[in-house]
């Protein structure tokens, strides 16, 4: 009974996935996240002889509690029960289903936390050391080459707020000289320009240079896998930066590519950009999403009064 719930579950995951995939742009990270969230769901219902197109309002609450006892935190069962909900109103829009179990269901509640960050010494810091170890001329080509890279790798990421995926996957292209915006596809393939400063150009020129100089500028890729086909992998450039941040006198812990984006974020809010301006760099499709970094604005203000308001010392 369960196998053959399990097997009716997935041709309706399948179907909802493919909704999303061709009318909402979705893109394979976001695709898979939903089809191992919704699968979860699948199974424990099948556990009980149930299916997705049976269950009631009553087993997703009990899936909720489930989730509680297996220790997952607040904002992981939120964005279970989000799948669940879309699956829901796609099953309903389809005539699958004539109600929806899911829609009088609460998620639970959770404040929503401040994004870690790095202060601008602390990545001043980190490019300080990706920057000596770029230089060292008494390194053999092949780690130079590798230095070289992380070095342009962190300028670029500073420099636009790229979400990794995004950095990693750019093409050969992208590096033009007389480049001054990057064209970048995002998540559900929606494009967007991003200015390239200064230092950013310039760690990349020196970086293709190097490249040239490897005989390794065959990739239509940027950032090459030097190991195999493909481009670099988000998971090897994590690597790579927590061992630069140890280098750097940094706790690894505290730094990532995700962390260097919110820095990107955080720095630019912190001296006077617009959140819509910041929106639009980061590629968030709604104002909320960027609203996480509010907090920043609020100290700006307090602080501008503090400091420019007449009666403010009294």
């Amino acid at each position: 009974m369960a196998h053959s719930a399990e097997n009716t579950d997935t041709v309706l995951v399948e179907l909802f996935l493919d909704m999303l995939a061709a009318e909402r742009g979705a893109g394979a990270n976001t695709l898979s996240a939903y089809r191992r969230d919704l699968l979860d769901f699948s199974a424990q219902l099948a556990a009980g002889g149930l299916t997705v197109a049976k269950a009631r309002t009553d087993d997703i609450r009990r899936y909720m509690r489930h989730l509680g006892k297996r220790g997952l935190a607040a904002s992981s069962v939120a964005r279970k029960l989000s799948a669940i909900r879309q699956l829901y109103r796609f099953l309903c829009s389809e005539g699958t289903r004539g109600d929806d179990p899911a829609a009088v269901i609460e998620g639970p509640k959770h404040g929503r936390a401040l994004p870690k960050t790095m202060s601008i010494d602390e990545v001043d810091r980190l490019l300080d050391s990706a920057r000596g170890a770029a230089a060292d001329i008494e390194r053999g080509v092949a780690e130079r080459l590798r230095a070289a890279r992380l070095f342009c790798l962190l300028e670029v990421l500073y420099a636009t707020g790229l979400r990794v995926s995004e950095l990693v996957s750019l093409p050969y292209s992208a590096a033009r000289r007389d480049a001054r915006m990057l064209i970048v596809r995002g998540k559900g393939k929606k494009e967007r320009m991003v200015p390239l400063n200064e230092a950013a150009k310039r760690a990349t020129a020196e970086y293709l240079a190097l490249r040239k100089e490897a005989h390794a500028d065959q990739s239509k890729w940027l950032y090459p896998s030097f190991g195999e086909s493909g481009h670099l992998t988000r998971q090897h450039f994590a690597r790579e930066l927590k061992t630069l941040a140890a280098a750097a006198g940094l706790p690894p812990v505290r730094v990532s590519p995700h962390v260097l984006r919110h820095a990107f974020a955080s720095h630019l809010l912190h001296n006077g950009a617009d959140l819509r301006v910041v929106q639009t760099l980061l590629g968030h499709a709604d104002i909320s999403t960027t609203q996480i970094y509010t907090h920043i604005l609020e100290e700006r203000l307090k602080s501008l009064v503090r400091d420019l308001h007449p009666l403010a010392d009294e």
